[in-house]
């Protein structure tokens, strides 16, 4: 590859894996706020509690999700060795399994488990 296309690369990588690292920071933030706020409120704390967890899972996962592609861009298109892509299975093995069993803890099911709402369509 051209010496450009693998410093953009690599400026490009470096700006995703911020922003994933930014995602999860804010929603950190946030979730944290929501905690403090239902306690300081003292008016449902399982509400409170269950919105934070929430929202705090589901902002891991996605900034998992941008941690995932700057390594992948990372990878392939600025440092392409096979000690590299040995490290980005790993990095990805890891990720997608902490991913897996987020989704799992939000949900309260596995994947391949019907959701628990019922579709209003198909009840009648």
């Amino acid at each position: 590859m051209t010496e450009h296309v693998m410093t953009v690369a690599g400026w490009a990588a470096a700006a995703i894996e911020i922003a994933g690292i930014a995602i999860i920071v804010a929603v950190s933030a946030y979730a944290l706020f929501v905690m403090v706020a239902g306690l300081v409120k003292r008016s449902d704390l399982r509400a409170a509690f269950q919105t934070s967890r929430q929202s705090l899972g589901q902002g891991i996962l996605l900034g998992l999700e941008f941690l995932v592609a700057a390594d992948i861009i990372h990878t392939v298109a600025v440092e392409l060795t096979w000690d590299t892509i040995g490290v980005l299975a790993a990095v990805v093995v890891i990720r997608t399994f902490l991913s897996f069993t987020l989704n799992v803890e939000l949900t309260g099911r596995w994947p391949w488990q019907e959701s628990k709402r019922e579709d209003p369509d198909l009840s009648s």
